[in-house]
């Protein structure tokens, strides 16, 4: 008897089968991010245009708005951290509130999109206001203060960020956030830039996502069939205008749609 008890105690054990019910595989933070640090990184710099040295991107085309330097963050598919990156090596190059800004719109992201359905940031803006259909959504999922302002400042934007791994969490309704879709059509994650306009960040956000070839979206609330952001104010999932150039920058790069024509 002694004997088939241990038998079964072994088989049980080498099966995987003692498990606890409720224990959680432990993934790795690199094989779940949709890119690198660096790739994340390059691709940022190129996407950013410096006017008079405004900032220290590397991009070739304005995008509108003030060409400011830019902070970068990618969520995992559960929306933990898993990659922070900014243009500039200074504390205050960039805006230092948009560290977090840029976490929160990668959660956003990916908590409201979908396998099969893309929304960014900018379609949501409409339809939170007083009012609208989802009225009170931007309170719905507060920012985790602990995961999102601890560390030390001279890792912010680094490798090592301290937000790295933390679900930060976080609404956020205006240009900016992009889900990730990689060249099967999975959603792999999502990306949030800010640092400038809502509007700028949202063409920001569109060359990085397309820079890392994540960008195989399959649907959307955009008449082209994707998650550009919308400035005909007569719809649903519309996002206003912001200066003057940023939504024909948008049109250009295929990043949105343009209001009517008076």
């Amino acid at each position: 008897m002694k004997k088939i008890t241990s038998l079964i105690l072994i088989s049980f054990f080498a099966t995987g089968c003692a498990t606890a019910p409720n224990s959680i595989p432990d993934i790795s933070l690199a094989n779940d991010c949709a890119t690198s640090f660096a790739t994340l990184s390059n691709a940022l710099s190129k996407s950013v245009f410096s006017k008079d040295g405004s900032s220290h991107g590397k991009g070739t085309a304005t995008n509108g708005g003030l060409d400011f330097d830019m902070w970068a963050t990618v969520v995992t598919r559960d929306g933990r951290v898993c990659e922070v990156t900014k243009t500039g090596s200074q504390i205050n190059d960039q805006w230092l509130g948009s560290r977090v800004i840029s976490a929160q719109k990668a959660n956003t992201a990916i908590a409201f999109s979908t396998p099969k359905f893309a929304l960014s940031t900018a379609n949501l803006y409409t339809v939170v206001q007083p009012g609208k259909s989802l009225f009170g959504l931007q309170e719905s999922n507060p920012v985790d203060t602990a995961a999102a302002y601890s560390g030390e400042h001279g890792l912010f934007g680094t490798e090592t960020d301290p937000m790295n791994g933390k679900r930060v969490g976080g609404v956020n309704v205006f240009g900016g956030g992009l889900p990730l879709y990689n060249k099967a059509g999975e959603l792999v994650g999502a990306l949030g830039v800010s640092g400038d306009t809502s509007c700028a960040d949202h063409n920001v956000a569109w060359r990085v996502r397309a820079a890392l070839g994540l960008d195989h979206v399959p649907a959307g609330v955009n008449t082209n069939k994707n998650d550009g952001i919308i400035y005909d104010a007569s719809n649903t999932f519309a996002h206003p205008s912001c200066l003057a150039t940023e939504h024909k920058v948008a049109v250009t790069i295929g990043a949105g749609t343009p209001a009517p024509a008076k």
